[in-house]
């Protein structure tokens, strides 16, 4: 009798180790823009200096007003677009540290969302969201010489992916830059972003 409660007793760890208590929803972000909405989660778990990077901006309301100055689009469905404070003085914080895609486990895949910089660790303010996969030139690759920490991805979107594919396939100037830089990339009529908020835990959002 007790070498079989033993070994019943066995048989029910693994199914009581299964019941593990559910995990808190990750945050995620509404961009009301002049072209739609966009909805962002921000993976605080994996990603969480960068993530929270991105609510610090959008918690002191300083992604509100901004527009969308760079898309590139290098074939039908694949490019990039870039948001943020553009340097703006009043609206940047400051830099954080790099998180790449090899520690954090994300990649650039469509709709994912990162933090644009210079050198690693000058990350600040200004964020890119993928059209189409863009792996192999974003993501941090080890084999590769010189800098090789690609972005840090942090989140990506789950509602209004139409919405950065038209502002991407928008216009841009052949002739236009941003302070000498992205010519050929500034669209002609940049999308604002009207407000960005946390949206309340648990919302339901558009397939």
């Amino acid at each position: 009798m007790k070498a079989w409660l033993l070994t019943l007793a066995i048989m029910a760890v693994p199914a009581i180790a299964q019941e593990a208590p559910p995990s808190t929803p990750l945050p995620r972000v509404a961009l009301d823009t002049t072209a739609g909405r966009i909805v962002i989660e921000a993976d605080t778990r994996a990603a969480p200096i960068t993530a929270g990077n991105f609510l610090k901006y959008v918690d002191g309301k300083r992604l509100d007003g901004v527009v969308f100055y760079r898309a590139v689009k290098v074939a039908d469905k694949f490019g990039f677009v870039q948001f943020g404070a553009n340097g703006d003085p009043k609206r940047v914080l400051p830099p954080i540290k790099h998180e790449p895609t090899t520690q954090t486990g994300l990649h650039h895949t469509d709709g994912a969302l990162s933090v644009a910089r210079f050198a690693p660790g000058t990350a600040r303010g200004d964020f890119t969201i993928s059209v189409g996969d863009q792996r192999a030139s974003l993501d941090a690759d080890p084999s590769k010489p010189g800098d090789n920490l690609g972005y840090a991805a942090f989140g990506h979107v789950v509602e209004g992916m139409d919405v950065v594919t038209k502002i991407m396939d928008a216009p841009v100037s052949p002739t236009a830059t941003i302070q000498g830089s992205f010519k050929g990339e500034v669209p002609v009529a940049a999308v604002k972003v009207i407000t960005a908020r946390r949206l309340p835990v648990g919302i339901a959002v558009k397939p």
